[in-house]
């Protein structure tokens, strides 16, 4: 059995503990504990590691803003979906889809599986880019759902100002980002990772080994199989990956990346799962129109929608990167991933044109 196909089976296995210890975690409070353990603790404790042991210079800085522009050409891409499923974009599914297709959560999704894959360096790599994303679902989203409630609504009394700022200082309260900026500051002084006090290295080694197995428990654990507007979900999701891959090979191409390392990069980041950030502006404003008693056609956002989707898109996510990274140079190719990305949105709006057919049939048929 192959190194990779090993990896790939015992990553999965814990996926799978997962999904059977549901039963003994049946308080959300509990698993959401689990994920508040990861992106607190484990994670940053990985992420300060794998940056304090590569060298840095100014020319990976960049990278922010190359993620930046995905941000921004998924945000785009989006309303391609809308004329391909049949959706009103100022719909409260449109505005839904317009926040959620473009954002990333690679923490949970694809870092685990990038330092089990590719190693260290491209963890550092992976988040460095997170930093543009960051600032996208943080400051663009935000002011993107700002500008919809305002012309759904007609509300005038909130003060985005004072919004941003907290935002801006939420985002760097968080640990992750303020361990990225502790360790570009050490380096840029010359300090290392083998410079630190045996101290410090012991409790960010032990801390960094907790992350991939309890990310992959908290998969399994976060799996949910709601009922409700599934066809619609699987469908977006679907197209999401798609043009992603679509996007990916463009910017390879354009880039010129060669490095197999950099390529993979440059595609499982993109597909890494939606972002809860922009659930949570959903819920903000939706709060404000609750307090109105709006009815639920004329809200600017479809909340229920908008879970549906974060609730399959991490394990949807999660299969996609697996299958990508354990397939080796497989996807290295840009003509493989635009072939792929072609098939993903067939694949997509598969659900939709079946649906019109059968319509029109039924009413033939009558």
């Amino acid at each position: 059995m192959s190194d990779a196909l090993q990896k790939t089976i015992t990553l999965l296995l814990l996926i799978a503990l997962g999904l059977l210890l549901k039963s003994k975690f049946k308080n959300k409070d509990q698993t959401n504990g689990i994920k508040e353990i990861i992106l607190s603790v484990a994670l940053p404790s990985t992420i300060f590691i794998s940056l304090m042991k590569i060298d840095i210079d100014s020319s990976m800085f960049v990278i922010p803003l190359v993620t930046l522009i995905f941000n921004f050409l998924m945000f785009f891409s989006a309303p391609l979906a809308f004329a391909l499923f049949g959706i009103e974009k100022n719909s409260p599914t449109g505005r839904t889809l317009m926040m959620l297709i473009p954002s990333l959560a690679p923490g949970l999704s694809c870092f685990p599986f990038i330092a089990e894959f590719l190693g260290e360096k491209s963890l550092a790599i992976a988040a460095l880019a997170d930093v543009g994303n960051k600032f996208f679902v943080l400051i663009s989203l935000y002011i993107l759902a700002m500008n919809m409630f305002l012309k759904n609504s007609d509300d005038k009394e909130t003060k985005m100002g004072g919004k941003l700022k907290s935002l801006f200082a939420s985002m760097f309260q968080e640990p992750i980002n303020l361990l990225i900026f502790i360790a570009i500051i050490l380096l840029s002084l010359g300090i290392n990772y083998s410079k630190l006090p045996p101290l410090v290295l012991d409790i960010f080694d032990k801390t960094s080994a907790m992350m991939t197995p309890l990310v992959l428990l908290f998969i399994g654990l976060a799996v949910q199989l709601k009922e409700g507007k599934k066809r619609i979900v699987a469908s977006i999701l679907f197209f999401r990956a798609g043009i992603t891959m679509l996007i990916s090979a463009g910017m390879i191409y354009v880039l010129n990346i060669t490095d197999q390392n950099m390529v993979l990069l440059s595609i499982v980041i993109p597909l890494s799962a939606a972002s809860f950030w922009p659930l949570a502006h959903i819920s903000a404003f939706n709060l404000r129109e609750d307090a109105k008693g709006m009815a639920k056609e004329k809200r600017t956002f479809d909340l229920e929608l908008a879970v549906l989707l974060l609730a399959f898109s991490l394990p949807f996510s999660t299969i996609l990167i697996l299958a990508i990274l354990s397939s080796g140079s497989f996807f290295a190719h840009t003509s493989t991933l635009i072939t792929t990305g072609l098939v993903l949105i067939c694949l997509g709006a598969v659900p939709n044109v079946v649906s019109k057919v059968f319509v029109k049939v039924s009413k033939a048929s009558s």
